[in-house]
């Protein structure tokens, strides 16, 4: 039987399980044994056992439950909302105004939690009805914190690029570091097209007339301390090396949890209920990624990944053309999937032929979760969508509409990373190895 076959034969199996229902780590372990079984000639049960024993006691796999829980801390404490009145003060007479709070917020959020959806509700809490009280257009609000919150994706300590170095065996520190300039060129490309959406539409953006001296300005911003603390304490100690990702972690939460405390309104039963849901998160991914790994493994006794790699080499596709078909495949993919399980159901697969082709892994993490990011914000499974219209009410293809520029903008950064890529790789190269 001919590999495009077995391989049309597996996929078909997958989107049957997923349509059923199944859990996404139970229909990776389900695929995986059907490969096993019907295409292969391994035995099952051991490969299964020595996989998921070898796979659960990953070092690096220890930082993801330890970012998760950092950014539970700050979803229940003082800390975000002091980030917002740090801000306003600061851009009320910018273009734009007060929506460039939602792109600002995002990414500063961002930058302590790891996670996109954590993102929009934390920010979309403070921010939309402080927004829509001072009369801003529901499709600015909402399409700058659906567009800004995929930053949390990217700008380390992001969780799927956790995911993607675990799966892929890259190093992670170098891609938290390598995420830092794409991620900041996303926050200048938001930035500018609110600028540019309000030169062009005053009308739209309201003049709430405050006005603040420089002292005020400067008062406000000490209640950014305490978050930029602790941007630095994580990004730092990985960018100089005093830190693994995992340590960085740990102090990560340990500086969130003193802050979180000492900013006030923080008790023992949140902190009990931060820890709760980043238990069930953190299994949750981590079921998701024994499953993968275990399809890895079986993939490659059926020897698929290794034909197609082969099978892509000989048609002479150039980089730029395999990327240009990956980035539909993965939108699509997007659509029906979260990011993670993007992530750790294709890598096994998709890794072979962009390393035939020259492509760096390093690089085409950054690559991959960008893309992922347009998933976040494409219906009918766009996790930023899905937060929005709950913290909204308002219908999710009206979210996905007002989004729909960031999705473009998104796109326009795969475009730039792709021509100047070193955009991705100048800081990795930087830190040496």
């Amino acid at each position: 039987m001919s590999d495009p076959l077995i391989f049309s034969i597996l996929l078909v199996v997958l989107l049957a399980l997923l349509a059923a229902g199944l859990w996404v780590a139970m229909a990776l372990i389900a695929l995986s044994l059907v490969a096993l079984v019907c295409f292969a000639n391994a035995p099952q049960g051991l490969v299964l056992a020595t996989t998921l024993w070898g796979h659960s006691h990953s070092w690096s796999l220890a930082a993801l439950p330890l970012f998760i829980l950092m950014g539970e801390i700050l979803l229940r404490s003082r800390l975000a909302g002091d980030m917002f009145s740090g801000l306003a003060p600061w851009l009320g007479r910018v273009p734009g105004r007060l929506l460039h709070v939602n792109v600002l917020g995002c990414a500063i959020f961002a930058a302590v939690s790891g996670s996109s959806a954590a993102t929009a509700a934390t920010i979309g809490r403070m921010s939309v009805p402080e927004l829509t009280a001072r009369g801003y257009p529901q499709q600015l609000i909402l399409g700058t914190l659906a567009g800004s919150a995929t930053l949390g994706l990217l700008i380390p300590p992001s969780i799927i690029l956790i995911v993607y170095g675990v799966a892929t065996e890259q190093s992670i520190a170098r891609l938290f570091v390598a995420g830092i300039l794409p991620g900041l060129m996303l926050v200048g490309l938001f930035a500018g097209y609110v600028g540019l959406r309000a030169l062009l539409s005053p009308a739209d953006i309201p003049d709430d007339g405050q006005s603040y001296t420089l002292r005020e300005k400067l008062r406000a911003s000490r209640r950014l301390l305490p978050v930029l603390v602790l941007i630095l304490g994580v990004i730092g100690s990985i960018y100089t090396g005093v830190a693994s990702p995992t340590d960085a972690a740990a102090v990560g939460v340990l500086l969130a949890t003193i802050l979180a405390f000492a900013s006030g309104g923080f008790h023992w039963k949140d902190f009990f209920a931060a820890l709760m849901s980043a238990t069930k998160t953190s299994a949750m991914i981590a079921f998701i990624l024994l499953g993968a790994a275990f399809l890895a493994i079986s993939m490659g006794f059926t020897g698929i990944p290794r034909n197609l790699a082969s099978w892509i080499g000989t048609m002479g596709l150039s980089p730029v053309a395999l990327l240009a078909v990956l980035t539909l495949f993965f939108i699509v993919l997007g659509c029906f999937l979260d990011g993670i399980s993007v992530v750790v159901l294709t890598t096994s697969i998709i890794l072979p032929m962009v390393e035939a082709v020259g492509i760096d892994p390093l690089w085409f993490g950054i690559y991959l979760v960008l893309v992922v990011e347009m998933s976040q914000i494409t219906p009918p499974v766009g996790f930023n969508l899905f937060v929005i219209q709950g913290l909204t009410g308002t219908d999710i293809l009206q979210v996905a509409k007002a989004a729909l520029p960031f999705f473009g903008l998104l796109l326009l950064g795969v475009v730039l990373i792709t021509l100047f890529p070193g955009i991705v790789t100048m800081l990795p190269e930087a830190m040496g190895n």
